[in-house]
């Protein structure tokens, strides 16, 4: 008998165990009995009736009456006209390559046929069929010839998955209503897999169950032994069901334990004890607000503060849309914070974003901002920037006001979790876009706090994250949603262009720039890519596929920032003031451009993505996106909400070569009709794959989900997620259920795993 843990090599042999531990990674007797099929293949019914129906998918045992070479009518070649005598019925198939096939499928032999009845006028017949041939009369085996099925198709590949030992093919196999198919490579076959998976079944103990008997009867979950053999051989609809459902469940538990322990081990953590002060520099702030903030501010901000007021960590997920005020809420946080003597750091994506930041807030807090200098208010802090690619002075400057704790706000990149930074006493960190850092990046942060405490964690994200997604990979924080838009803020309008039907429409979008322009506003123009050595610097469109595109057919070429910049410049905005911003500029140039775009100084911006998030120009009402279908959905959604964040109405353009009749085209039509971050995000998950969306996530822990779908298993995620709670409140420690703690550590990655590595 064998047991999950056994290494394949020992069961399967070397010879058979090394390719499958080579390409596909399964190395024990557990790998390869959670390397589920991902569909079945049906025998197909025998034949019971002289005219079955088009389309049914038959299977018959029959001998070969007649075999005929004959010429293709329509095109050029020839296909093999075989006649099949089964029972007391004739039936016509058709085979291609005849010339391979003509010297096997001779009159007088008998085989096993598959395949879909196909009518040519009254007369029905099987194309192509997949086949094994049998013995005589007195021999239903299959035929071999030195040690090899004679057949074509998918039945031949079923015969040759059934070899036994003995070196004949157990017929059994195709009794069965359920053949298991399996993700396969060039040197393993799905039948390869198949035979495998036999072996190790016949020979597998009883698997002891690792999920509470109580958890099981609740949810009438079938056994996992019986759920790992269902699977992989079910004999009915029913039996593959159950067994989905018990391994999905499974998927979803794993998950939901690893987050759950992680929320117990922050629980478990102590953290400075923040309370609110009335007469401190965040009262103050509030009371200079020049607006007033939102209900849902408020109801999110006392959120906030009353975590910060515990003595256990705060773990917080700010989900906003677009211009929905994040940064307010988050900066008045950070004064809570400061007002209890601790400092904060703001970890943003990019540089340009930082330097953003570092502007946005210390114009926010005005004198409030300027402790040290003259002028400033007695309650006033410091704001730092700290970023890689400052000058050396700058840097030492930033990281002195950390240490020393003269900055209550040190804003950088991933420059502060750079083992040198250090804080006089960190009390809260704050990250922007949650799904540009994983989990080990938090925790870097984290780390940095004294005397044995844990800063509070507020994560900010303008990318909406479905329930789905949120549950399955940022199940660790408590979410806080700001889905209204601040006072007098207008919904941005969105047009697409369809720039190679209407070229005019492109003319149209240069002349609402030079109007909105003329009006004393500004705009953004956003391309896919920088230019110059792109593409060998031919100004060729890379070598990637549009977002969401549905073929691979030649795709129109892109223009680049550059070419755009040389193309407005010489033309429709001669006579304006355009900049340039884009990733490949130094730090002092694009920090030149944004300022000075800021400042008024700019009419129009040439850019790249690297205004994607958190710039804030509220004087920039219009945005034309160039090959608008490159950008993903979140993406777009997230360049547009870069508008109408003043007084005025914004709005963006986006301009396409593809045909209005193409899916990628449909995608940026969908985007147009909604401003709904969340209704998008959606979209997002019905276009993108499932893997892709929990990159963005940046869980930092899952690896793969075999069997659970994020959009269509919400139930199952939703049901995972509480009993992962209740077990926990139950056993903390997991000491009465070591099965549910080894669940978590077989199906994660457990050198990802931080709770298990640290606790």
């Amino acid at each position: 008998m064998v047991a999950l843990s056994d290494r394949l090599d020992g069961v399967l042999g070397d010879k058979v165990a090394g390719p499958l531990a080579e390409l596909f990674a399964l190395e024990t007797v557990e790998d390869l009995l959670r390397y589920y099929p991902h569909r079945y293949m049906t025998q197909g019914a025998e034949l019971s009736e002289k005219e079955p129906p088009e389309g049914e998918h038959i299977t018959i045992v029959a001998t070969i009456a007649s075999a005929t070479l004959r010429t293709m009518k329509v095109r050029k070649g020839q296909f093999l006209a075989v006649s099949l005598a089964a029972e007391d019925q004739q039936i016509d198939a058709t085979f291609f390559s005849p010339h391979k096939l003509k010297h096997v499928l001779t009159p007088g032999k008998r085989g096993m046929f598959s395949g879909k009845v196909k009518y040519f006028g009254r007369r029905w017949n099987l194309t192509h069929p997949s086949y094994v041939m049998l013995g005589g009369d007195e021999d239903d085996g299959a035929v071999l010839t030195k040690g090899r099925v004679v057949g074509g198709g998918s039945l031949a590949g079923l015969a040759r998955g059934s070899l036994d030992s003995s070196g004949s093919v157990d017929m059994s196999v195709f009794e069965r209503a359920f053949v298991p198919i399996y993700p396969a490579a060039k040197d393993v076959e799905s039948w390869t897999f198949m035979r495998c998976v036999r072996q190790v079944l016949d020979q597998l103990d009883t698997v002891e169950d690792p999920l509470p008997s109580e958890v099981r009867s609740e949810r009438e979950l079938v056994d996992l032994d019986t759920a790992l053999r269902w699977i992989h051989f079910p004999d009915s609809v029913e039996e593959k069901d159950q067994a989905r459902a018990r391994l999905k469940f499974d998927e979803a538990l794993a998950v939901q334990l690893v987050l759950a322990a992680r929320r117990q081990d922050a629980s478990s953590r102590v953290a400075p004890e923040c309370s609110p002060r009335v007469d401190g520099i965040a009262a103050e702030f509030e009371r200079r607000l020049p607006f007033t903030l939102t209900a849902g501010q408020l109801t999110v901000a006392a959120e906030i503060s009353a975590d910060l007021s515990r003595g256990h960590p705060m773990s917080r997920l700010l989900q906003g849309e677009v211009g929905s005020g994040k940064t307010v809420v988050a900066l008045r946080a950070m004064l809570q914070v400061i007002d209890s003597g601790h400092q904060c750091a703001l970890l943003a994506p990019t540089e340009v974003l930082a330097s953003q930041h570092a502007r946005s807030i210390s114009a926010m807090l005005g004198s409030l901002a300027a402790a040290g200098e003259l002028g400033s208010h007695e309650l006033a802090t410091k704001v730092s920037l700290l970023t890689g690619s400052m000058s050396t002075a700058a840097k030492r400057t930033a990281l002195l006001d950390a240490i020393t704790g003269d900055a209550g706000i040190v804003i950088g990149t991933h420059a502060l979790i750079q083992d040198r930074v250090e804080f006089m006493d960190l009390g809260m960190v704050v990250i922007d876009e949650q799904h540009r850092f994983g989990v080990e990046q938090r925790d870097a942060l984290r780390s940095k706090a004294r005397n044995n405490t844990s800063p509070h964690l507020l994560v900010m994200t303008a990318t909406p994250i479905p329930r789905t997604i949120a549950m399955a990979s940022l199940g660790d924080l408590e979410t806080s949603i700001l889905a209204e838009l601040p006072r007098g803020r207008a919904p941005i309008k969105t047009s697409v262009v369809p720039a190679s039907q209407k070229p005019s429409w492109v003319d149209r979008a240069w002349e609402r720039i030079r109007e909105e322009v003329r009006a004393g506003r500004q705009a953004y123009v956003v391309c896919s890519r920088i230019g110059d050595d792109d593409a060998e610097g031919t100004g060729k469109r890379p070598r990637t596929r549009a977002a969401g595109h549905d073929d691979d057919r030649a795709l129109p070429e892109t223009k680049s920032a550059l070419e755009m910049y040389d193309l407005l410049t010489g033309g429709p905005f001669a006579d304006l003031r355009v900049g340039m911003l884009h990733g490949r500029m130094p730090a002092e140039e694009k920090d030149a451009s944004m300022q000075d775009f800021t400042a008024g100084e700019i009419d129009v911006l040439v850019c790249t993505t690297v205004v994607e998030v958190g710039v804030d120009v509220p004087n920039a009402t219009v945005m034309v996106i160039v090959d608008a279908d490159r950008f993903g959905i979140s993406q777009l959604h997230q360049l547009r909400g870069r508008i109408g964040r003043g007084g005025h109405q914004g709005l963006c353009i986006m301009i396409s070569q593809l045909s209005p009749m193409g899916a990628s085209f449909s995608r940026l039509t969908a985007v147009a009709a909604t401003n709904d971050g969340f209704e998008l995000a959606k979209l997002d998950l019905t276009t993108r794959r499932e893997g892709d969306v929990l990159g963005a996530a940046q869980s930092g822990t899952v690896t793969s989900l075999r069997l659970l779908s994020l959009i269509d298993d919400e139930d199952v995620i939703a049901d995972a997620h509480a009993c992962a709670r209740s077990l926990f409140e139950s056993d903390p420690t997991m000491a009465d259920h070591p099965g549910v703690a080894s669940m978590m550590k077989s199906a994660w990655r457990s050198d990802r795993i931080d709770y298990l590595e640290k606790s």
